[in-house]
C-alpha cells in the first residue's frame, strides 16, 4: 500500500518494551545463590516485582494491554479486523511486540503522531524510513521496487550447517524424494553432521515465513521431523542449505500492479507423500498438501504449506480442502481491506466491494466451489470445508480454472524438477 499510493513510512522501537507496562499483580523472585542480605540469611527473604519483566508468561499480554490503553488514549482505534493494526484519522500503526511501523501521508504527519506517543509517558526510538524490520532488510530501487532481503540469517544458518566448499543446489529438494520416518536409517547424532538439527531448523523456518517463500516446503518437510531426525533428514537440510549458498541474494521484490487485486493461487499434491514401506511408522504419509500463496496488486503476502489434518479421498476432495484452508487466509484481509476503505484509505478495488480471484486447477474443486450442492462421491466433505460458499454466492469470491504449468503454488506441495522450479519462484519471489 505504501508503495501504491506513495505513502510515507517510519519505524519506532519501545524501548525495553515489556517493563514499561505497571505490572499485574504482586510478585516475588527467591533470592539467587550467594546474594547475602545484612538481616539474615537470603533463603528468608524474596524480592518483590516493581515491574513487568520478560520471561513472566503473562508479560506480554500485559504489555499489549498497557500500549493499547496508551493508544487509545491520544485517539487511535484498533482495527475489528487485526487487533496488531490501529487507526487515527489519515494514519495506520502497525505493531509487531515491540516494533512498530506508522503510514501516513507525509513525514510531518508521522512526526507529530510520534511525538505524542512520547509525550503520552511510551520510551520510544524514532528509527526513521525502514531499512531493517524484524530481521529483514528493506532496499528501496530506483525503478521504484522494493526489496526484501535476509542475507544475514542466510549466512548464519550457512555457517551453522559448515558446508565449506560444496557444491551448490539449483533447486531446494530433490525432485525424486519425499521425505518419510526412515526409522530403520541411523540417527542423525549417531552421524558425522555437526550441526544442531533444531536450531537450523528454526532459522530455515524463520526465513520462509519472512522473505524465502521458494524453500517452504523443502523446510517444512525436514521440520516435520524435528523430533527424531535421521540420516536422510540431515542431508536434506544440507541440500537446503546448498541452495541457500547459490542464492542468498534472492529475497521478495515487490513491483506493485495496479490493474491487479486480490489473487489466491491454490493446490494440494493428492497423497503425494504415501509410501507403504514407511506407513507403519508414519501415518501422515497418506494425507495430502495443502499450498496456496496469496498476491495483492501482484505482490505476495501469505503464503503456506501444511499437510492436510484428515485424510482425502479423491484428487478433487484434496484440491477442495487447499481451496477452503486458503480461503481462511483470504477472507480476513479482504474484510482488513474493506474496513480500510471505510476509514477513507485507498485501496485497490474493482468493484464496489473488495473480491478476490481464486485460481484452481482441478475441474472437480472447481465445480464443487462454484455450484455448491450435495453430491454422492463429497456429501461426506467436513461442513467446516465449505465456510466461503456465501462469499461465492455474492460473487465477492471469484473461482478460476487454471493450468497446472501456471499453478505457482505447484511449488509449495511437491518438489519440481529446476525449470518448473525456477518458472514458479519467479512470481513467488519476483526474481
Amino acid at each position: 500500500m505504501a508503495i501504491l499510493f506513495t505513502l510515507s513510512l517510519r519505524q519506532i522501537d519501545f524501548v525495553q518494551a515489556y517493563p514499561q507496562a505497571p505490572i499485574e499483580t504482586d510478585m516475588y523472585m527467591e533470592l539467587r545463590k550467594g546474594i547475602e542480605t545484612r538481616h539474615g540469611s537470603s533463603k528468608d527473604h524474596m524480592l518483590m516485582l516493581l515491574s513487568n519483566l520478560y520471561g513472566q508468561k503473562q508479560a506480554g499480554r500485559v504489555w499489549n494491554s498497557y500500549l493499547v490503553e496508551k493508544l487509545r488514549s491520544i485517539g487511535f482505534q484498533p482495527s475489528l479486523i487485526d487487533e496488531c493494526v490501529f487507526f487515527r484519522d489519515d494514519v495506520i500503526f502497525i505493531v509487531y511486540v515491540d516494533d512498530g511501523i506508522f503510514l501516513g501521508p507525509n513525514d510531518q504527519s508521522l512526526t507529530d503522531v510520534i511525538r505524542e506517543i512520547s509525550a503520552a509517558g511510551l520510551d520510544i526510538e524514532d528509527q526513521g524510513h525502514p531499512a531493517d524490520y524484524v530481521g529483514v532488510t528493506i532496499t528501496k530501487h530506483s525503478n521504484g521496487c522494493k526489496e526484501f532481503t535476509q542475507r544475514a540469517l542466510i549466512d548464519a544458518i550457512i555457517n551453522d550447517v559448515n558446508i565449506g566448499d560444496a557444491y551448490t543446489k539449483p533447486v531446494p529438494a530433490k525432485a525424486t524424494q519425499q521425505l518419510h520416518a526412515y526409522k530403520d536409517s541411523p540417527r542423525f547424532d549417531e552421524c558425522d553432521f555437526n550441526f544442531n538439527y533444531r536450531s537450523v531448523t528454526g532459522k530455515l523456518n524463520y526465513l520462509t515465513q519472512t522473505s524465502r517463500s521458494d524453500i517452504l516446503f523443502a523446510t517444512h518437510q525436514v521440520a516435520k521431523y524435528s523430533s527424531d531426525p535421521r540420516k536422510e533428514h540431515g542431508e536434506a537440510i544440507v541440500y537446503i542449505v546448498r541452495y541457500l549458498k547459490k542464492t542468498r541474494h534472492l529475497g521478495l521484490k515487490f513491483r506493485p500492479n495496479e490493474s491487479k487485486g486480490f489473487e489466491c493461487y491454490c493446490d494440494s499434491d493428492f497423497a503425494g507423500n504415501w509410501n507403504k514401506d514407511f506407513a507403519q511408522h508414519d501415518s501422515s504419509t497418506a494425507k495430502s498438501r495443502s499450498g496456496w500463496v496469496i498476491f495483492y496488486a501482484g505482490c505476495p503476502i501469505i503464503w503456506a504449506s501444511k499437510l492436510q489434518s484428515q485424510v482425502a479421498l479423491s484428487t478433487t476432495e484434496a484440491e477442495y480442502i487447499a481451496m477452503s484452508m486458503a480461503l481462511r487466509d483470504v477472507i480476513p484481509i479482504m474484510e482488513l481491506m474493506t474496513e480500510f476503505r471505510e476509514r477513507n484509505f485507498k485501496v485497490i478495488c474493482t468493484q464496489p466491494q473488495v473480491y478476490c480471484k481464486v485460481f484452481e486447477d482441478n475441474s472437480g474443486a472447481l465445480e464443487l466451489a462454484r455450484l455448491p450442492k450435495l453430491r454422492p462421491r463429497t456429501k461426506h466433505i467436513n461442513i467446516c470445508y465449505h465456510h466461503f460458499w456465501e462469499h461465492v454466492r455474492l460473487g465477492l469470491i471469484k473461482i478460476l480454472p487454471i493450468s497446472t504449468d501456471d499453478q505457482i503454488a505447484d511449488a509449495l506441495t511437491k518438489p519440481l524438477a529446476q525449470n518448473a522450479f525456477c518458472r514458479h519462484r519467479k512470481y513467488l519471489c519476483g526474481a
